[in-house]
């Protein structure tokens, strides 16, 4: 039955590019907008609502049909990605509004009824079986667009209107300023906390998360970091968490620790240049692993540090904050600088980000040297040979400096190109070594260019992890980077270094991004075409400084 009313309700819905005379009702100067006329007289022929979006239909089509995407440069390319996103979000924002109000009055029982007449007319079940048919969508969709509806449309009772539950949302879905998953994400964080939580405090942190999702610098979000950038919804998911650990603080558990029984894992021969695994999983540890990397793969880990990570050193005449006494491991990570890692250094399998191509399987590799190298740099690790772990290479210095020969790891029968020696000396430092004509040792200098422990803990509670605005890299992850490269006379000083991951730290030359650091706190500018206005933001993300803590802690 609603094939057939469908059907018919089309067949009278004429091809708006050759309305004529046969077709629609003809009024003579009744159109509210201008219409078109027909030709030869002066009726002007009203269209219906569908009418109208059909031909809106019709005309973006071809529009959208006539950009010549593989054309483009490469810029303009992403400005017609967004372009169209922004076209798409005003289209589903009118999805949720339409679906919200066919369900609404498929359970509207008329007078004199004792059912909905909606869905009985149409020969469907009820508002879904509606809904589901008329879009050919899905039944998982067609309630996500509801629930979300009931959320962010007017509300009637008693014959009045009342606003959205969340205004701040509704407005800028209605926009086109926020697309729906990422307004999905903020109503059904905010919806887990609302009944434990003053609605004052709901309101603000709805509001302070539309900003951020938008760009928009409102009250809730000025002067912090990213200000007036629009984060994406992977990000908005990780601040609404913070909101929900902020205003409701008692409704996290502890997670349980996992065993790991019986497992082996071991290397084959060298062959085309990798040393195969071998080995074998239990199906809790294969979970496990599983989960990790999609933790990783999906960049929805939390970017902020415990307690513990943000410890600062014992004070002295220079330092007063005295939050925490964690420890550092002996070996520090993470050191400098533009000159000897940028873009002629940079691997091509770059961590999840712009440029990124790497396969599955290769990102879950990086991620596991990333867990090694953690391990590594953990005070808990057992010493080996009185040291922390460390990763030994050996280059001739006469190679390094023009660009030819192999490097050495210790214990590693095949050699390492001379871009993966500067990536390690660039992170980890170095030490020359003077040997004489019967290879004995001459000199043995000092390591060089290096934070310290101390200085690590103090730019971490400071930077909170990786600066660039909209990355998750937590504390223990990022490298330190010299802001004035130490080539050029920068000082390894807390004023003078910043956090940043492993991606942006070795494609900091090429990917647009700047920094600078003013009264010892770190800035960023955007690439140009990411932040066309090209202000400099503050760039600390720790949570101690983030929209929530401050707007919380600052209430009455």
């Amino acid at each position: 039955m609603f094939e057939l009313w469908y059907s018919q309700f089309m067949a009278g819905t004429p091809d708006p590019r050759a309305t004529t005379a046969s077709g629609p009702t003809v009024e003579v100067g009744m159109a509210a907008d201008p219409a078109p006329a027909i030709p030869g007289t002066d009726a002007v022929v009203e269209l219906s609502p569908v009418q109208r979006l059909a031909a809106l239909q019709l005309a973006l089509t071809a529009e959208l049909a006539a950009v010549p995407l593989a054309r483009l440069s490469d810029l303009d390319a992403v400005a017609v990605l967004a372009a169209v996103e922004d076209l798409g979000r005003s289209v589903d924002a009118a999805r949720i509004a339409t679906a919200s109000e066919v369900d609404v009055r498929s359970v509207r029982i008329l007078p004199g009824q004792s059912q909905p007449a909606l869905p009985a007319s149409l020969g469907c079940r009820d508002g879904v079986d509606v809904i589901t048919r008329a879009a050919r969508i899905s039944v998982k969709e067609t309630k996500r667009r509801t629930r979300l509806g009931s959320f962010v449309t007017p509300r009637t009772g008693a014959g009045l209107i009342m606003p959205p539950f969340y205004p701040a949302v509704a407005a800028a879905l209605t926009a086109g300023k926020l697309g729906v998953e990422t307004a999905d994400v903020i109503v059904t964080g905010l919806e887990r906390i609302s009944t434990r939580v003053a609605p004052d405090d709901l309101h603000t942190a709805e509001r302070a998360l539309v900003a951020c999702a938008t760009g928009a610098i409102t009250e809730e979000t000025k002067g912090l970091p990213g200000e007036g950038l629009a984060f994406a919804t992977d990000l908005i998911r990780g601040i609404v968490l913070q909101w929900q650990a902020r205003l409701d603080p008692d409704g996290t558990a502890p997670t349980e620790p996992i065993r790991q029984p019986r497992s082996t894992i071991s290397f084959g021969t060298l062959t085309d240049g990798l040393y195969p695994l071998r080995g074998g999983v239990t199906p809790e540890l294969r979970g496990i692993m599983t989960v990790l990397f999609d933790t990783y793969l999906s960049a929805r880990s939390t970017a902020f540090p415990t307690h513990a990570e943000q410890g600062l050193p014992n004070p002295d005449p220079t330092t007063t904050d005295t939050r925490s006494t964690s420890t550092e491991p002996a070996e520090p990570a993470g050191s400098d600088q533009q000159e000897d890692c940028g873009a002629d250094s940079a691997p091509d399998d770059l961590p999840a980000g712009i440029g990124d191509d790497r396969t599955g399987g290769e990102k879950r590799a990086d991620i596991v040297r990333a867990l090694f190298d953690r391990a590594a740099r953990d005070p808990a690790t057992p010493a080996l040979g009185g040291a922390a772990p460390t990763v030994l290479v050996h280059v001739n210095a006469t190679d390094l400096l023009t660009g030819t020969g192999v490097g050495w790891v210790d214990g590693v029968d095949a050699p390492v190109s001379l871009t993966t020696v500067k990536q390690l000396i660039c992170t980890g430092g170095y030490q020359k070594i003077l040997f004489g004509p019967n290879q004995e040792v001459l000199r043995l200098d000092l390591k060089q260019r290096l934070f310290t422990p101390a200085q690590r803990r103090a730019i971490a509670a400071r930077d909170g992890g990786c600066i660039i605005p909209g990355c998750t890299c937590p504390p223990h992850w990022a490298e330190l980077h010299h802001v004035i490269p130490w080539a050029a006379g920068g000082p390894t000083d807390i004023d003078n270094g910043v956090m940043l991951c492993w991606f942006h730290h070795h494609t900091i030359d090429t990917s647009g991004w700047i920094i600078r650091m003013v009264n010892g706190t770190p800035q960023v500018k955007a690439p140009p075409w990411y932040d066309p206005t090209q202000t400099w933001h503050p760039a600390n993300q720790n949570r101690t400084r983030t929209t929530s803590t401050r707007l919380v802690s600052n209430r009455p």
